[in-house]
């Protein structure tokens, strides 16, 4: 049995409950502690516990607090050490940790969302599409003494994502510490979590011989852009297939080498009716799917879903707070970065219970992020004044369906028009003015004492 207060704040705001109830289901101290445990390797536990840390940061990269230090404030007595040693503690956390992180979210979210029906359409039936992109942290202040005569802003970390474009979750991250390596250098890590039945889809930047004979070896898929250096050994001409709205679509067999190894595949070029951003006019593609299992149409298809992971890029950069501009240490930035994809992710199952009870149209076309957050933003610390931890603990006892009902019950009673997202209007071209050639020109000259 609820409390009043608690059915209030599911009456007024419906989308800050399921935000917390989901942060309880997932993460409680007991189990970020044991995964901190599990995958440190320096780093220790004193006085801090990780649990506390992360508590503390989801804050305040979801900018209910405006900074660490304003969130450190609030909750000093919940903390209980001192402000350096807070910031001893993340600048501490190790990359893997943060990774293991995100792998975590994913993996318990992974099931709510499977079990509120709230998944995109299969993108290709039988295969698992994960879309990996890179992302280069975005400049620190110059708080670091090493750094304060650099004129640049430094960069703190790269990271490379991999979006589950069905499920809509950010599933893995592999963190690096310096931003200035090229992201092939992160290319092994990634081949370990590689696994048969995967279609990976990737820029130009992924096109390497390496890589892509590595992911077939793993009797896994790619669909990924091709690189102007890449060599390849044409098999077959260039045979046009069909012209779809976006252009027309070719395709060839190609062969492709790294170290004694050769690999076929298919390469499958789009002439764009519209150059792109860039003004290329032309996209090709390799892939090593087979022709029954897919055409050339459904590649290029698989292709556009690319720009899913520029959405999540979007989102942990505009509405969520994923580059802190205080943090200069590469670990704390990192982790800030990986607490981002958390709070992505958390946002992700609250729009699947959206989708399952008002449907996919309605919330992808029409559902702004940025006011999802926003209402978060206003009401959250209210709410966990008002509603002790204690009453949310039900929900730990709750099974898998249980849960995902009673989020569907929450999602019943939010109010869309007040989360529609409000596309800008295109810009009207200005007039061209016209030059009075009669018209004299005015020249002022300033004058000082």
């Amino acid at each position: 049995m609820l409390s009043s207060i608690f059915e209030r704040f599911i009456e007024v705001s419906p989308v800050t409950v399921m935000l917390r109830a989901t942060l309880e289901r997932i993460f409680s101290a007991e189990k970020l502690d044991e995964l901190f445990e599990e995958t440190r390797k320096k780093q220790y536990t004193q006085e801090l516990l990780f649990s506390t840390v992360v508590g503390i940061m989801s804050l305040v990269v979801c900018n209910i607090r405006p900074s660490i230090s304003a969130a450190l404030k609030a909750f000093s007595k919940k903390v209980g050490v001192s402000r350096v040693a807070f910031y001893s503690k993340i600048n501490g956390i190790e990359p893997q940790v943060s990774q293991a992180l995100v792998r975590y979210s994913s993996k318990e979210l992974a099931p709510i969302v499977e079990e509120l029906g709230g998944k995109q359409p299969a993108i290709l039936p039988g295969y698992r599409v994960k879309i990996i992109d890179g992302n280069n942290l975005g400049k620190t202040e110059h708080r670091l003494s090493v750094l304060r005569e650099v004129e640049g802003g430094p960069l703190p970390g790269k990271t490379l994502v991999v979006l589950d474009p069905e499920l809509m979750l950010a599933i893995d991250e592999f963190p690096c510490e310096d931003a200035y390596t090229q992201e092939r250098a992160l290319f092994s890590q990634v081949l370990e979590t590689v696994e048969s039945n995967d279609i990976w889809v990737g820029d130009r930047n992924f096109c390497t011989c390496m890589f892509l004979l590595k992911i077939a070896k793993k009797q896994a898929y790619f669909v990924i852009r091709q690189h102007a250096s890449i060599p390849y050994q044409e098999l077959t001409q260039l045979k046009q297939i069909t012209q779809t709205p976006s252009g027309i679509i070719f395709e060839q067999d190609v062969k492709i080498e790294y170290e004694g190894e050769s690999i076929k595949c298919r390469r499958v070029i789009v002439h764009l009716n519209e150059p792109t951003r860039d003004g290329q006019t032309e996209v090709a593609i390799f892939c090593n799917l087979k022709q029954e299992k897919a055409s050339a149409i459904d590649i290029s298809n698989i292709y556009l879903k690319r720009w899913s992971v520029e959405g999540l890029f979007q989102v942990v950069s505009d509405t969520l707070e994923c580059e802190i501009k205080t943090l200069g240490y590469p670990k704390a930035a990192l982790f800030s970065f990986c607490m981002a994809l958390v709070a992505y992710n958390i946002l992700s199952v609250i729009k699947a219970a959206l989708r399952s009870v008002h449907g996919r149209e309605k919330i992808d076309a029409g559902i702004s992020n940025y006011y999802l957050v926003e209402e978060i933003q206003a009401t959250y610390t209210g709410m966990m004044v008002a509603i002790p931890d204690i009453e949310w603990k039900f929900l730990n006892h709750l099974s898998l369906s249980a849960f995902a009902s009673l989020l569907k019950q929450w999602a019943t009673q939010v109010n869309l028009k007040r989360f529609v997202s409000n596309p800008k209007a295109q810009k009207k071209p200005q007039p061209q003015r016209k030059r009075e050639p009669n018209r004299q020109r005015r020249f002022y000259r300033s004058t000082s004492c």
